[in-house]
């Protein structure tokens, strides 16, 4: 019996698709994709409780070297099922659910690795409901272990477009809200793809709708990525973004990660420089939208977010609710709130992740590039600029994030002894007190005599790697809050805390 279970990533597959020289050995084989492909076949009908003859699945892919080929065997698998399988292409993430939720397909698999190096890879998977779950995951990659079992002999793959429609939908919603076939004329929006699956959005939405997208960057798929990370939190990816919009004087500029799940915007400042819509920026935005549309909300947000926007958004009348890293367990929070009575209907992440209720709760990058353009738009007819909506959000002096390695294998003991030892150490530390309602990890708040800031030790969710945030409102705060949590956790020689020890110095 084949065990499948390293490649589970939360609620996604990932593994590496290709040797590389110095790399780490391939898991994702095409065998195991043509098992997962079977085992997605058997959980659908299961979960459906429909004849696998009955159902039909789309797989789509990000623009990675190893997509094709892992689509193909995704596909056999399903066939071997006994499930009707359609090969979409190059695809957006986002695009793979709607074809189930809006579609007339029964499941969705996007492989994509997100923004992972390029011998990386996985799969998404996707229902008329929702993206599946952790528990779901766990479900296939246990009955891909027991090895694809012929159900049908033969293999064929159909083709279909799932991005037309999506498109079009976007569109719509953008022509709808602003009241004209062509409302961007006149401005320069440019976008940068990172060579991923992004290029569609300047190239049938944008241009389409009159805008002038010359000066766009690497709209081009290719799997090797050879310019930047597509990633909107990466440094190298948000400059060169950044740097367009100043060169071009472009009206925004648009990034998107590997298979547009995530998204982060650039905005001119009037200055002759440009403000990065990224991170908490970007949730502040969106929080300043929905409030104008639906009045007061709950944001449901991950556990690193800024003080400043905590008092943002309170500020607008609505309640910040910090959760858990990890866009499904935000999403997933907002749901549950959503249920209880409250009106949480955003939830986003710092890395760009975000969904709204009123799109399925799917963290869709380009939705959110849809709403911030739709109010680019009705801002300059008001006859103001878009970053007026943020310019009262305060911004920390200082923030880093530190990243301590787990130097022991049974690492799940260990880090529960740190959190203690932070939590009862910092409870009675003078300057220091421990934030309340905290849902992940210890986040502790320091005065203004030692740091006047605050920082978050947590759990990774999936590596041996302790990550530290700390931010200052002052001007070289952050050393004596690292100090102090420096010579917290030195006792721990289990702990490396060379990262820590380089920001207290």
């Amino acid at each position: 019996m084949k065990d499948y279970s390293s490649l589970q990533n939360g609620s996604d597959i990932r593994g590496v698709a290709i040797d590389i020289p110095g790399g780490k050995p391939v898991n994702l084989t095409l065998d195991a994709a043509r098992d997962v492909g079977f085992a997605f076949g058997r959980w659908l009908s299961e979960y459906t409780g429909k004849d696998p003859a009955s159902l039909r699945a789309a797989i789509g892919r990000d623009s990675r070297i190893t997509g094709e080929g892992i689509s193909l065997a995704l596909a056999e698998g399903l066939s071997i099922a006994g499930v009707k399988a359609f090969i979409s292409g190059l695809s957006s993430t986002p695009a793979m659910f709607m074809c189930c939720a809006e579609g007339d397909f029964d499941g969705g698999i996007m492989v994509t690795a997100s923004h992972l190096p390029y011998e990386r890879n996985g799969a998404k998977f996707f229902t008329k409901d929702s993206g599946l779950e952790k528990a779901d995951i766990k479900k296939i990659l246990a009955y891909a272990s027991e090895g694809a079992k012929p159900v049908s002999a033969s293999f064929h793959a159909q083709t279909a477009d799932v991005m037309t429609p999506y498109i079009e939908g976007l569109k719509k919603k953008i022509t709808d809200a602003l009241g004209c076939d062509k409302p961007f004329t006149g401005m320069k929006i440019i976008v940068d793809a990172g060579n991923g699956a992004g290029g569609f959005f300047a190239e049938r939405i944008l241009a389409p709708l009159g805008a002038d997208i010359t000066g766009s960057l690497y709209l081009e798929p290719d799997g090797y990525f050879p310019n930047h990370q597509p990633n909107p939190e990466n440094k190298e990816a948000m400059d060169a973004i950044t740097n367009a919009v100043i060169a071009t004087g472009a009206d925004m500029g648009i990034i998107f990660d590997t298979d547009v799940d995530r998204a982060g915007a650039v905005l001119p400042d009037g200055n002759g420089g440009a403000l990065a819509l990224d991170r908490n920026r970007l949730i502040a935005m969106m929080t300043a939208i929905l409030y104008k549309q639906y009045g007061p909300i709950t944001v449901v947000t991950d556990s690193i977010t800024s003080t400043g926007l905590n008092e943002f958004i309170e500020g607008l009348g609505c309640r910040h609710h910090r959760f858990k890293r990890g866009y499904r367990n935000v999403i997933n929070e907002a749901k549950r709130l959503l249920g209880e009575g409250e009106n949480a209907i955003f939830a986003m992440e710092t890395s760009g992740h975000g969904a709204l209720k009123e799109n399925y709760f799917l963290d869709d990058g380009a939705y959110i590039i849809v709403k911030l353009l739709t109010e680019l738009v009705e801002t300059r007819r008001r006859g103001k600029e878009l970053t007026f909506l943020i310019a009262s959000l305060r911004e920390p002096k200082e923030s880093c994030e530190a990243r301590l390695p787990v130097l022991t294998e049974d690492f799940a003991p260990l880090t529960e002894k740190v959190l203690n030892a932070v939590g009862e150490r910092f409870a009675s530390l003078e300057g220091f007190s421990i934030v309340p309602n905290n849902f992940e990890g210890v986040r502790v708040n320091a005065d203004k005599a030692h740091g006047d800031g605050w920082f978050l030790i947590r759990r990774s969710l999936h590596d041996p790697l302790m990550p530290t945030n700390i931010e200052s409102d002052s001007a070289g705060g952050v050393k004596p809050i690292a100090r102090a949590l420096y010579d917290c956790l030195s006792e721990f020689p289990e702990l490396d805390l060379s990262s820590l020890a380089a920001i207290a110095e």
